[in-house]
């Protein structure tokens, strides 16, 4: 059952993204040849030309897009993964058509001179497409998330462990019905919750039930959620629920899974297990760096009118200093000055010494309280990650104060300077800044600096533009 619903969802897609294909292509030639954009320079070529092209292209962009992984039935993607995912794909396909394109040279019609496409054809062609099937797909998902919500189309979730790990689970789960994952049932060993509901979820028996409970429940996927001192437990629900016919997903505690990431290396012959491997080392540390002075010396250059105008505010209003500079710990723990407009008072922490600002915090100026609201008092940033003491997506950077504090109270803690900071990153995008939950914050910033990819960054600095910019001032 569950593999015809995924190959519905899938031919779904597949016929929305091929109608949008269509679409574009015929709107392309539109724009480039009816509206003539950009001016044409020479007449308007056979119609007949560029229409042999698109069977080519019909074929040619569900293979690109398959082989980026647009066709894997997966609820939980998030718009901005998809928006990604499909620019990715089509600037790929494209490439692909314009090198079968330099090497197919029709003649012209009744004459010996070779036929050319039109590259602004093409280049209104990628633009279009990318528009019209994101559109497409996102109409698509919002009818089935809707669906969905009316207990349609719904997927039966079973969730080994009922710890707390187990509980959070549920509640995202919960939370986000718009998924169709219908949690129907808990499985854990410790008595006392056999039979009993946890968030109106029912324990339906300990971990040697997984296989009646999944052909009685009707069950379609089973996600584990047990601590990691629970490990043969975990190996034996995994080989029980392996003779299933059901999806299975391994929920880790990320605390304690992130130093459990590692890489083997061979010492003349011997096996060495690296324990502080992070996937942003080697080619991937210079693409972001190239990243980060690209984008840094861009917004340097965009806000330069806007920079000089905010100065003068902030020092018109005590004709104190403008910018605030102040010791924070960076990459391998090493410190470093980070620049940011002065939004307190001048020497507001004389008396009190460094504490966390907090909400109507009297220590603000009137400037300095719109300008944090906006995270216009980050800006100067971009001067760091121009010298190379931060990056624009990272860990938040913190104190010494704080992180000789926070190191001997989290675990882990220290396990996020092993990247350089930055002006935004994973937790802030998720409303984790400021004077809020240390170890949550953690937690986020774990899950950044092991699963980094550029797509990563660039879905943070989405999130960061489109809503994380405004926040309450703190």
């Amino acid at each position: 059952m569950i593999q015809k619903r995924r190959q519905s969802t899938v031919a779904l897609y597949l016929a929305s993204d091929l109608f949008a294909t269509l679409a574009a292509f015929l709107l392309a030639w539109f724009v480039r040849f009816e509206l003539e954009f950009p001016v044409l320079t020479k007449g308007v070529p056979e119609f007949g030309r560029y229409l042999a092209l698109l069977p080519l292209v019909l074929v040619l962009w569900p293979i690109v897009f398959y082989f980026h992984g647009l066709y894997q039935s997966r609820r939980d993607h998030s718009r901005v993964d998809d928006a990604l995912t499909i620019l990715l794909a089509a600037v790929v396909a494209t490439f692909v058509l314009s090198a079968v394109l330099a090497w197919y040279r029709p003649t012209q019609t009744g004459g010996t001179e070779p036929f050319n496409y039109s590259r602004a054809f093409v280049a209104n062609f990628v633009i279009l497409d990318f528009i019209l099937v994101l559109g497409a797909r996102v109409t698509v998902r919002e009818i089935l998330q809707r669906l969905r919500l009316k207990g349609y189309n719904l997927q039966r979730i079973l969730v080994v462990g009922a710890g707390e790990l187990g509980k959070e689970l549920t509640y995202k789960l919960q939370a986000h019905r718009e998924l169709g994952l219908e949690v129907v049932g808990f499985l854990d060993d410790d008595p006392s919750k056999i039979d009993h509901k946890i968030m109106d979820v029912p324990v339906l028996g300990t971990l040697k039930d997984v296989e009646s409970v999944i052909e009685e429940k009707a069950i379609d996927h089973v996600y584990v959620a047990l601590p990691l001192e629970a490990h043969r437990k975990m190996m034996r629900v995994l080989q029980t629920v392996g003779r299933a016919c059901v999806g299975v997903k391994l929920v880790p505690d990320i605390l304690q899974y992130a130093t459990l990431k590692s890489s083997l290396e061979d010492l003349d012959g011997m096996p060495v297990i690296n324990l502080s491997q992070v996937p942003l080392q080697g080619w991937s540390s210079l693409v972001k760096r190239a990243m980060d002075i690209a984008i840094a010396g861009a917004a340097m250059i965009v806000l330069l009118p806007f920079l000089p105008i905010m100065a003068l505010l902030i020092w018109r209003e005590d004709h104190g200093p403008i910018f605030y500079c102040q010791e924070r710990m960076g990459l391998d723990g090493k410190p470093f000055m980070i620049w940011k407009f002065r939004s307190m008072r001048v020497n507001a922490e004389s008396a009190s010494g460094p504490v966390w600002a907090v909400p109507g915090d009297s220590r603000r100026t009137g400037v300095g309280t719109f300008i944090r609201q906006w995270s216009i008092d980050e800006l100067p940033q971009l001067w760091n990650v121009l010298k190379g003491d931060m990056s624009i997506v990272g860990p938040r950077p913190e104190r010494p104060t704080f992180v000789h504090e926070f190191k001997h109270k989290i675990p882990d803690y220290m396990l996020r300077h092993r990247v350089k900071s930055g002006i935004t990153g994973w937790a802030q995008v998720h409303g984790w800044r400021g004077n809020t939950s240390i170890r949550k914050r953690i937690q986020y910033d774990l899950y950044y600096i092991q699963n980094w990819t550029l797509t990563l960054d660039l879905k943070i600095i989405w999130m960061t533009l489109r809503s994380g910019i405004w926040h309450n001032a703190y």
